[in-house]
């Protein structure tokens, strides 16, 4: 069997059971992640090396496909070429992070959204890790955040000005969250959005349905621009570096990896730009530990107090595993809209009680707070509220 009709074999064999993501491994069979957790597809037996070696060149004939040929690319270079190439850096590297078109699947009859890849090698030798990415953008208001917080994050995009923080764990659903923003900013202002992702994981179009025409199209009010590491820029940090030349109103990072990223954002910011960008942290507070984590600490407090001024939100969410296997969203939302959630930041180091305070504040949500409207309901279990609050102080548990 070729790659791609081992992909088409393995994708059809996921279809209907909600697959987020598929994990290839030499010597091993096939495991998904579902709503329910891991399972393995046994039935499919155990991939050799060559096998695996397929799969990845597969992968890369379908990235390359995706590429517009520039970024240094010779466009008449043979495709077998192309995948020696990247074979090479995969060597040097032991690690290839990149976006590719769908797996057709083995009937002909369907094809698979967009795939997040990462190629690797672990004890049993070649791994790839498969994202499945959505073709559609959800709204706000279908991802579970409550009508007032989406409300507020509406608002929020719609400053001119400031940092939106949206944080949670791998896997928590925080590009699709940002992408709904993005999504929604696009249709309803006149903007220029720049995003700098590794990889890119939605696609804006250009244009959106009629407003006053149902079933017809029109030109979208804001453009966006979208560029990948590796196909279109050079780097993360050249991305980081070059997107103020773009004159944008709107930047989007996909992630804030390092000081030299924070220290962009904020710059951005200050200089009158919207910068929505993402952590991986749960809550406010660690969220605040883990920004000051990447400075020294001579450099704490001018950190702190240009927070104090330029943040708007942290949203902070995860996704846990919901009464009847499905998978539910929870997520703690502070505001820096008074005095005091300005004054609570730019005193953090002194100590965070003062923040996780105004987090209990009206028009904000804790996240123990929001767990424990989720029991209430009966949409998780009391296992799930126990495994994933914050707060474990004696008084909380009475």
């Amino acid at each position: 069997m070729t790659g791609l009709d081992m992909l088409g074999v393995a994708f059809e064999a996921c279809e209907g059971r909600g697959v987020s993501d598929i994990q290839f491994r030499s010597k091993r069979p096939i495991y998904i992640e579902t709503n329910r957790g891991m399972e393995c597809l046994d039935f499919l037996g155990a991939l050799s090396d060559l096998a695996m070696l397929e799969i990845y060149k597969e992968l890369i004939r379908r990235q390359e496909q995706a590429s517009h040929g520039f970024g240094g690319e010779d466009v008449n270079m043979r495709q077998e070429d192309k995948i020696e190439q990247t074979l090479v850096r995969f060597k040097e590297s032991r690690v290839d992070d990149f976006s590719c078109e769908g797996i057709p699947f083995a009937d002909n009859t369907r094809v698979s959204g967009r795939l997040r890849i990462q190629a690797h090698l672990s004890a049993s030798g070649l791994g790839i890790t498969c994202r499945i990415l959505s073709d559609g953008i959800p709204s706000l208001d279908s991802l579970g955040v409550d009508l007032d917080t989406a409300e507020s994050l509406r608002r929020a995009a719609n400053k001119r000005a400031g940092l939106c923080l949206v944080t949670g764990p791998t896997g928590s659903g925080k590009s699709t969250t940002l992408a709904a923003l993005i999504d929604w900013l696009r249709m309803s202002t006149a903007k220029h959005i720049v995003t700098v992702e590794d990889p890119i994981e939605y696609r804006y179009p250009h244009d959106m349905e009629h407003p006053n025409y149902p079933g017809h199209r029109c030109m979208a009010p804001s453009v966006v621009t979208q560029q990948e590491v590796g196909r279109d820029l050079a780097s993360y940090r050249q991305g980081l570096k070059d997107v103020l030349r773009k004159a944008p109103h709107v930047i989007l990072l996909g992630e804030i990896r390092d000081r030299d990223a924070m220290d962009t954002c904020l710059e951005a910011a200050q200089t009158g730009h919207l910068v929505l960008s993402t952590l991986h942290t749960t809550g406010a507070v660690k969220t605040m530990g883990r920004i000051l984590e990447m400075y020294p600490s001579e450099r704490q407090p001018a950190v702190l107090s240009r927070l104090s001024e330029m943040l708007i939100f942290i949203h902070s969410q995860g996704l846990l595993k919901g009464n009847g296997g499905r998978r539910v969203l929870t997520y703690e939302f502070l505001q820096n809209n008074d005095d005091a959630v300005a004054s609570a930041i730019a005193n953090y180091a002194s100590g965070s009680n003062s923040l996780e305070d105004v987090i209990r504040r009206a028009g904000n949500i804790a996240w123990d707070d929001n767990l424990r409207n989720l029991l209430n309901k009966g949409v998780i279990s009391e296992q799930v509220f126990e495994a994933t609050r914050m707060n474990r102080s004696d008084e909380d548990e009475v």
